[in-house]
C-alpha cells in the first residue's frame, strides 16, 4: 500500500468520531433515498394495478373499428369460438366475454342514461375487482336472470336500494326494441365517481336473451398467468386471430393513465432530488469543516515534501472508503426494508378506506417496489454525492501554501 493510502487509513481510524458521523450521514441518506424511491414506485404500481384490475383488464380484444365507432356494426362475432381457441394458450389464466351498451334506466322517481354490461360473473371474479367493490347486497352469479349489480352513485341518483325494481329501455343487436324490469341485487362502490354513476351489470346469459346478442361480444378480456408479460402476450394473440379484431394490452388502452403516472414519477423524483440536494449541502458543510480542521496537518505534510497530488489522493481515498462503507450499509438496510414491505405492504388502516377509494384503490395497503436495479441506481447516486461533496473542500485546503496552512487558525 502506498504511503499516502496508509496515512489516509490511519486518519480514518484515529478520528473515529468524525468517521462515524460521516458514515451515519451517508448511510441515512442512502436508506432514505432507496426506501422513498421504492415506496413511490410501489404506490404508482399499485394504482396502475388497481386501475387495470378494477374493470378494464390486462388485455382487451375488440373489433378494429369499435373504439372509433362503438356501434352494433362493429362487434365480435362468434366470440365463444375465439375464447375456445385462446384457451389453448398456456400463458392465459382466464378469458371472459362482455357486451356493453347504453340504455335508459328508470325508477319510480327518475330516469337516467347509463351503461348496462352483460358479464360472466364467475369469470369476472378472477379478471376484475367488481366483486371486491361490493358495498351492499350480493354480487351476481351465473344463474341470475334479471338481477342487476349497480353503481353506488347511480343507485343514489335513481333513489333505489337493494330489492327495489328499476326498468330499462334499450335496443337489441338486431335493432329491435327491448325492455324489462331489473331487481337490484347488489350495489358496488369503487370510489371513481364517473364509473359508479354510469355503470351497471347483469348476467350475460340474461343479457343475450334480451338484446339478441348470443355468441356476440363487444369485448373479450384476457387475464395472463403472468401479468407482467401482458404486452408480449397481446402481441402473440394478435397473430392468432382475425384481422378484423384488434388486441391491446393495458399499456395501450390505458396509455393516458400510464403517462400520468410517469409524469407524477418525474415530479416525485424532482421532490426527492430537492430533498437530497439539501442533504448534499449538509454533507458538504460537514466535510468542509472536517477538512479545514486538518489544514495544519496538511501544511505539515506539505512542508516535509508531500506533493499536492498525494495529499489529494489521500483525502479522496478517505472520502471514497467512508462513502463505500456507508453506501453498502445503507443499501443493505434499505434493500431489506424494500423487500420486507414488498412482501408485507404498509397498511394504513380501514379509517383511510374512503380516501383510498377516491383514487381507485380497493384496499388501504401500499407495497414498496422491490427492484434491485433501482436500488443499485439510488445507491450509486448517494455514492457520487458523498464523494462529490468532498472535492471542493479538498481542493480548497490543498490550494494553500505550506506556511499558510501551518499558521491557519
Amino acid at each position: 500500500m502506498r504511503p499516502y493510502l496508509k496515512i489516509g487509513l490511519k486518519n480514518i481510524l484515529a478520528n473515529k468520531t468524525r468517521s462515524i458521523v460521516t458514515i451515519i450521514l451517508s448511510t441515512v441518506s442512502t436508506v432514505l433515498l432507496v426506501f422513498m424511491s421504492a415506496l413511490m414506485d410501489g404506490q404508482h404500481n399499485i394504482m396502475l394495478k388497481n386501475a387495470v384490475e378494477l374493470y378494464s383488464g390486462y388485455i382487451q380484444i375488440t373489433h378494429k373499428d369499435f373504439k372509433d365507432e362503438p356501434s352494433f356494426d362493429n362487434l365480435i362475432e362468434n366470440s365463444p369460438a375465439i375464447v375456445e381457441k385462446l384457451s389453448e394458450n398456456k400463458d392465459i389464466k382466464q378469458i371472459s366475454q362482455r357486451f356493453e351498451t347504453f340504455v335508459l334506466l328508470s325508477s319510480d322517481t327518475k330516469s337516467v342514461g347509463a351503461m348496462v354490461a352483460g358479464i360472466e360473473p364467475k369469470k369476472e371474479k378472477e379478471i376484475s375487482k367488481l366483486e371486491n367493490s361490493l358495498f351492499k347486497g350480493e354480487y351476481l352469479n351465473d344463474s341470475d336472470t334479471n338481477a342487476v349489480y349497480i353503481g353506488y352513485e347511480l343507485a343514489k341518483n335513481l333513489k333505489v336500494d337493494i330489492g327495489d325494481t328499476i326498468s330499462f329501455v334499450g335496443t337489441g343487436v338486431d335493432y329491435s326494441f327491448c325492455a324489462d324490469n331489473l331487481i337490484i341485487k347488489g350495489v358496488f362502490k369503487t370510489g371513481l365517481f364517473e364509473f359508479d354513476s354510469s355503470s351497471s351489470f347483469v348476467n350475460k346469459k340474461y343479457f343475450d336473451q334480451m338484446f339478441v346478442s348470443e355468441n356476440i361480444s363487444t369485448h373479450i378480456i384476457v387475464l395472463p398467468k403472468d401479468t407482467s408479460k401482458a404486452v408480449g402476450l397481446s402481441n402473440e394473440i394478435s397473430k392468432d386471430i382475425s384481422n378484423e379484431l384488434v388486441v391491446k394490452s393495458w399499456r395501450e388502452f390505458m396509455a393516458s393513465l400510464v403517462k400520468a403516472m410517469e409524469i407524477d414519477s418525474v415530479f416525485g423524483y424532482i421532490s426527492i432530488g430537492i430533498f437530497f440536494i439539501v442533504i448534499f449541502f449538509v454533507i458538504l458543510i460537514y466535510t468542509l469543516l472536517s477538512v479545514f480542521a486538518r489544514i495544519k496537518e496538511i501544511g505539515v505534510l506539505r512542508a516535509i515534501g508531500t506533493k499536492q497530488n498525494e495529499i489529494f489522493k489521500m483525502l479522496l481515498f478517505e472520502s471514497t472508503l467512508l462513502a463505500s462503507i456507508s453506501v453498502i450499509i445503507g443499501g443493505l438496510i434499505a434493500t431489506y426494508l424494500a423487500y420486507y414491505f414488498n412482501i408485507n405492504p404498509i397498511d394504513f388502516g380501514s379509517e383511510f378506506e374512503e380516501q383510498f377509494k377516491q383514487y381507485g384503490l380497493q384496499n388501504t395497503t401500499i407495497p414498496t417496489d422491490f427492484n434491485p436495479l433501482n436500488i443499485l441506481r439510488d445507491m450509486f447516486i448517494i455514492y457520487i454525492l458523498s464523494i462529490g461533496s468532498t472535492i471542493y473542500p479538498i481542493f480548497k485546503a490543498n490550494s494553500l501554501k505550506p506556511i499558510e496552512a501551518i499558521n491557519h487558525v
